[in-house]
Formats: structure tokens, sequence, C-alpha cells
């Protein structure tokens, strides 16, 4: 089992990091705002999760062990697989998570694309009890060069949407958005899922 690894970024793209450990690359599975604030050609250093099937190993990587601890909770629930899991993670913090399931909103968990109201219940029932609200939210992401609307749709469309779709919906959610939240991704990207989610009813990944 590999259950962490570090090493240098040799490529980031989308939802996907290439790292080399010991010469080798190894491409690992991030949400999108992850991939979006690593630098290639610097050191990385990340929590893992390796998925074993019978024609796929997959690697998931994790900034911190808060995040992996709810990426394998995710995965004990019936009907979130990994890529359903990383989609939480990529529109809720773990802070988020555990807030949530504190507060039985089932719905937080059905704006992401691939949960239907069924499995976000089910997320809820089995999460309760696991997962501790912080007494301090964690700090924002440092600013990056990208206007947040730019990442946001690059995090739409790792998570499958088209540009076509993920652009103007991501600007929406920009304009529609409090002036205090202009600036918060994860804010952003959650209005966005709404859209485009209101726009194509697709089911997801």
């Amino acid at each position: 089992m590999i259950s962490s690894l570090r090493g240098t970024v040799l490529a980031a793209v989308g939802t996907s990091l290439v790292v080399e450990v010991g010469g080798v690359g190894l491409s690992v599975s991030v949400t999108p705002e992850h991939a979006q604030s690593v630098r290639v050609g610097a050191e990385a250093q990340l929590n893992t999760a390796l998925i074993v099937r019978e024609d796929d190993l997959a690697l998931y990587g994790f900034r911190t062990t808060d995040e992996l601890e709810v990426f394998n909770l995710l995965r004990g629930v019936t009907g979130v697989g990994p890529k359903s899991a990383m989609g939480v993670l990529a529109a809720l913090a773990p802070d988020d998570v555990a807030r949530a399931v504190a507060e039985e909103n089932d719905s937080a968990f059905r704006k992401v694309s691939g949960i239907g109201p069924k499995t976000a219940k089910l997320i809820v029932l089995n999460l309760a009890g696991k997962l501790i609200v912080s007494a301090r939210r964690p700090a924002a992401a440092a600013p990056r060069s990208t206007s947040v609307s730019e990442q946001v749709s690059l995090a739409l469309q790792g998570l499958g949407w088209a540009e076509k779709l993920a652009q103007p919906a991501a600007e929406g959610a920009v304009q529609d958005a409090d002036e205090s939240e202009q600036s918060d991704v994860q804010a952003i990207l959650r209005r966005a899922l709404l859209l485009v989610g209101s726009q194509t009813g697709k089911a997801g990944l």
C-alpha cells in the first residue's frame, strides 16, 4: 500500500499530477484546486490512497490527512466511488463535509455531480459521528495568477463539463456571488456546480 509520496512535480493538468519518485513518474488523481495550486518543478508531498481493481491501479493524492480520511469514509458509503468522493472534496473542504453531516444537510452533497438524493442521505447517515467540525476553519488558499472564474472553469472541466458550459457558469457564479465570496474559489465552485447542474441535468462522473 502506498500511503504517501514525495517527489518533483513533472506535470499538473486538470485533475492529475505526475510526481517523480525515485526516477519513476507516478500519476496521481487530485482535486482540480489541488492541481492548480502546485508548480511544475517544485517538490510535492502527498497523502495517498491506492485503489486496486482487477484491471486497474489508481492513486489518489491529498494535501492533508483530513482530506484522506474524508475520502476513505466517503468510499465506504454505498454508491460512492473514488471519483464521486473526489467530487465531494472538490466542492467541499473536510470541515464543510463534517458540518453538513452534523447538520444533516444532505443537500450539500446533492450539489456534487454523480451524487443523487438517495446517496446524499446515505452519506449523512454513514458519516454521522465520524467527523468533528473544527473550531477554526482552514485558511483560504493564497491567491494565484489566474482569476477565480478561470480556476473554477478549469475545475468544472476537470469534473467532466465542456468548456462552453464551464466558462459561462464560472463567470455567472462570480457575478451572482456576494462581494465577500467573489475571491473564494470553493464558494464560487459550489455556485457554478449548481448552475451547470440546472442547465444540463448531468448525472456526472
